[in-house]
């Protein structure tokens, strides 16, 4: 039986709750919109942890997570660096979809 009361899994859920949070107030940058996203692929990982941990599975998922977040930063990086070239700022707002 999984306690809820462990600490890796109380500071799981407040990275996440506090991620979110600040997703949705801080969205000007991609730079800060990346490092949120990163911050919940973290707190993830440390739930499937505490989750794996208490329920006495073997942890497979929190591998297959971490490939995830590893391609998800890899591909907001190079998103950023072509942002970057081609308009010399982060914003969010220069990726206007209609600019035919």
């Amino acid at each position: 039986m999984m306690s809820f009361f462990n600490p890796l899994f109380i500071l799981g859920v407040l990275a996440g709750v506090s991620g979110v949070v600040s997703l949705c107030l801080q969205r000007k940058h991609l730079l800060n919109i990346l490092l949120l996203l990163e911050l919940l692929m973290l707190s993830l990982f440390l739930l499937l942890v505490c989750l794996s941990n208490g329920v006495g599975g073997e942890g497979l998922m929190v591998f297959v997570l971490l490939v995830f977040g590893a391609c998800e930063a890899s591909i907001g990086l190079s998103m950023m660096v072509i942002l970057i070239r081609a308009y010399g700022n982060d914003y969010v707002s220069s990726l206007v979809i209609n600019k035919c």
